[in-house]
């Protein structure tokens, strides 16, 4: 199984992750800060979950096998 993490301490809201993913990534409408849409993502949006993480410029974001 693959999980999705978000760290809100470490985003700083550049929104890169809802940029290439938007089914799986928001940002909040106070401080535009990261939400975690869904941190099992299904198999065929593996790929903008990978695209998420390399673009996020502050790590924030995390895919890790179980």
């Amino acid at each position: 199984m693959i999980r999705l993490s978000a760290d809100r301490d470490a985003c700083r809201g550049a929104g890169q992750c809802a940029f290439h993913a938007p089914d799986l990534f928001d940002q909040d409408e106070e401080e535009g800060l990261v939400v975690l849409l869904h941190d099992e993502p299904a198999d065929d949006r593996l790929p903008s979950a990978r695209r998420a993480v390399a673009a996020c410029p502050n790590r924030a974001i995390t895919l890790t096998a179980s």
